[in-house]
């Protein structure tokens, strides 16, 4: 149970307030000249006829001395002087038989006085204090812990971010700038809502950011607040969703009601997805969820009943787009889909600039050539690139950060950490120097291919025994069919030096029979690149499976055709061993004696692959690469 601090405070002085009155009138209640006696010689008295106006209670006895009695003294048994005006007693009760019983003895006796207010009063309020003191110790404990209070069980748990700590701005936010300029917008909405009101038009309701994870959406959203100085709400799609029925919807109203009284303001919903699933599906993942569906009815209504010119705006972001609810996504809701993708060279070179303010730079490193070196790396994947080359530099004691500690940061976050405790034996370490080597003269030999940066057989990751790195010149959105096939000809190199020079081929081509296989699989199902099958495209859109990110899509054709993709993906993979036969053949001597330098330096560096690529031979190599794409 939640309490607010101000009415804890009247809670407790209500509490104190009692037990101050309580006491006073303990102390009060009796008169001064009202005087306790014994039972016994309350009896005496009764007997002498020495007392009138007696009053009976449940536990007292009440009573007045007689005019011109002399009253005795209780303690001593001496006589006292007449009293000068009438005087009081009261006394406790005995119960009859034992009174009787008692009083043969000629022995004194007197009841037990009751409980008094105050004793009464803390006799009930003080356990009860403590106990709900410990239950409110227990609470919230458990609300620490993730499991939420009994009474806040429907309310939101969207933090707030003020003004004062939503620092970040669209200056901290680089690589993304188409979708920067789509949310100044917003951002003059919330500035000058009535600006946009003139003409008609409204705000969109909502707006979904998309992309991949790490891109930077949740850091765009709250650089949008931090522009406009309004108040950001921040919350999980999953923090919606309880074990019991209901509370998601309540906790989307209270959300929303808490925007519109602090309006102007922005309600971020990051992955929304978990929130937002398509409802009516019998696919795992999708819909069923009693819970779900009514939290999702509950956010698609106040979408639709909230007003535009309120100043509250919705944004939300998820990495899976195509399992949302369409009736999410439909104008209204989701005005508006901003695309938040990988950054290009550019792109890159701009996060790179923000992250590097942070370290100590060698002078000399090039930004662009960092830049060039880490295609396909998203904004979150760049911090950590800048943050391990400051390791990396840190623990070698230097004075800067130098475009070495960049390249290892590289092949780190690539290909995993060194292993060189990872002992092999020599047989294996020959295999894998011909291996490797076996990548580089393929791919040195083939245009349009990444030049070669580096190549490697000291262990890395958790399978890696050695390496081949490649550094792309230019971000590519388009390959043609013999780009795909010098790309797999460069990925079969490997295995084709095994067969060279070894009686039998080992496990080490593992991955890269595994990605040759993707290419040329999707050359022929998806990029309709095989003439025999056709302009047709036979792998359908893809239904996401619950857990583990798999996908699961139905098979729409025959088994001919099943067989004619097969043998088509094996034929592409055939001709592109066949030419890195080839290419390795014609250089045989020089792979040899490459792959016993590589043994000896353990790695070579662009100058070493450069007076190796002198020694090829073109052999062969341009005709095969025509005769591969041809075929």
């Amino acid at each position: 149970m939640e309490i607010k601090r101000e009415h804890q405070i009247n809670f407790w002085y209500i509490i104190a307030a009692f037990l101050g009155v309580s006491l006073i009138q303990d102390l009060l209640y009796q008169p001064t000249h009202l005087k306790t006696i014994p039972y016994s010689e309350f009896e005496q008295l009764a007997e002498q006829g020495k007392v009138t106006d007696i009053v009976v209670g449940s536990t007292t006895i009440t009573g007045t001395y007689k005019i011109g009695e002399v009253e005795p003294a209780a303690s001593t048994g001496q006589a006292a002087s007449p009293p000068s005006q009438p005087q009081h007693f009261q006394t406790y009760r005995v119960p009859p038989e034992l009174a009787a019983t008692l009083s043969k003895d000629k022995l004194p006796f007197s009841g037990a006085a009751p409980p008094g207010l105050l004793e009464t009063a803390l006799g009930w309020i003080l356990p009860s204090a403590g106990f709900l003191l410990l239950w409110m110790f227990l609470i919230r404990r458990m609300a620490g812990q993730g499991m939420g209070g009994l009474m806040s069980v429907g309310k939101s748990k969207a933090k707030i971010f003020v003004e004062k700590d939503t620092k970040t701005t669209f200056a901290d936010v680089a690589g993304i700038d188409e979708a920067k300029d789509e949310l100044r917008e917003l951002v003059s909405f919330l500035k000058h809502p009535a600006s946009y009101g003139r003409l008609g038009a409204h705000v969109p309701k909502g707006v979904l950011l998309v992309g991949p994870p790490g891109t930077g959406k949740t850091l765009l959203a709250r650089a949008v607040a931090g522009e406009a100085g309004v108040k950001f709400f921040s919350i999980s799609g999953s923090e919606f969703v309880e074990m019991f029925v209901g509370v998601g919807a309540a906790r989307v109203r209270d959300l929303f009601e808490q925007a519109r009284q602090n309006a102007p303001a922005i309600v971020f919903i990051d992955e929304l997805d978990a929130l937002g699933r398509a409802r009516g599906t019998l696919l795992p993942g999708g819909g069923g969820h009693d819970e779900k569906e009514q939290t999702l009815n509950q956010l698609l209504s106040e979408l639709d009943g909230f007003d535009p010119s309120a100043g509250v705006v919705l944004l939300a972001a998820t990495n899976r787009p195509e399992v949302l609810d369409p009736a999410l996504l439909r104008p209204g809701r989701f005005d508006r889909q901003i695309l938040v993708d990988r950054p290009d060279k550019k792109g890159r070179s701009d996060i790179l600039m923000v992250h590097l303010k942070k370290i100590k730079l060698a002078s000399g490193v090039s930004v662009d050539a960092i830049a060039a070196l880490t295609p396909g790396f998203t904004g979150a994947d760049l911090g950590n690139l800048v943050n391990e080359a400051a390791l990396l530099a840190t623990r070698r004691d230097a004075e800067a950060v130098t475009l070495d500690d960049f390249t290892q940061a590289i092949e780190r976050i690539v290909a995993g950490l060194e292993k060189r405790n990872r002992l092999l034996i020599p047989e294996e370490r020959d295999v894998v120097a011909h291996h490797e080597m076996g990548h580089a003269l393929v791919a040195m030999s083939l245009p349009r291919v990444d030049p070669v940066e580096k190549v490697s057989i000291i262990p890395r990751g958790i399978a890696a025994l050695g390496y081949t790195m490649q550094r792309p010149t230019e971000d590519r959105f388009l390959m043609d069919r013999a780009e795909l096939m010098n790309r797999m000809t460069v990925l079969l190199g490997g295995r084709a030096a095994e067969s060279l020079f070894y009686a039998d081929v080992s496990t080490g081509a593992a991955d890269d029979l595994a990605k040759a296989t993707n290419i040329a699989r999707s050359m022929v199902v998806r990029f309709g690149m095989d003439p025999r099958l056709g302009q047709v495209t036979y792998e359908p859109e893809a239904t996401p499976f619950l857990g583990g990110g798999a996908e699961w899509s139905p098979r729409r054709y025959g088994d001919a055709t099943a067989d004619a993709i097969d043998t088509s993906v094996r034929e592409l993979i055939d001709v592109a061993f066949k030419k890195a036969v080839e290419i390795l053949d014609a250089n045989r001597g020089l792979l040899d004696e490459a792959a016993k330098d590589l043994l000896a330096k353990e790695t070579f560096s662009r100058e070493d692959l450069k007076k190796v690529a002198a020694q090829l031979s073109p052999v062969g190599s341009r005709k095969a690469l025509k005769d591969a794409v041809s075929g």
